[in-house]
């Protein structure tokens, strides 16, 4: 469950990422971008919060609201489901030592969707850009 990952900071792209799920991430993302796109735009415009996280999974995770199931759109491999920083602070996922360090990293959602890729053990950030239209 959630409650078992540490608290982190919103590092760099990892490169342990990288190397294992970027490539997999990358293809399964293009498959909903436009959707998530739309759906960060939403949770930014109605004053939901200024920082659209969507976490990505093989599995049902409880963070978030689902937003798109495995194959439900184009055939996607991946569930997505939307939340915000704040849930995470609330969590702990992201401590709060470290939430100037998530604000200041963040990149712009209008160009960048964060994910938060949970794979069994493994959690992380990252950035992927929107594909250009």
């Amino acid at each position: 469950m959630i409650e078992d990952y540490q608290a982190i900071s919103n590092a760099p792209n990892s490169p342990d990422l990288n190397g294992k799920y970027l490539g997999i991430i990358s293809t399964d993302f293009a498959l909903v971008a436009e959707f998530i796109k739309e759906a960060s735009y939403q949770i930014r415009t109605r004053g939901f919060s200024k920082y659209p996280i969507f976490a990505v999974s093989r599995t049902i995770v409880p963070v978030g609201s689902k937003l798109i199931g495995i194959n439900e759109m184009n055939g996607n491999t991946w569930n997505y489901n939307a939340t915000v920083a704040e849930e995470f602070i609330q969590r702990g996922i992201i401590s709060s030592e470290n939430i100037e360090v998530f604000e200041t990293s963040y990149k712009d959602p209008d160009e960048f969707c964060c994910l938060f890729v949970f794979d069994n053990d493994f959690a992380s950030f990252v950035y992927i850009p929107y594909p250009e239209d």
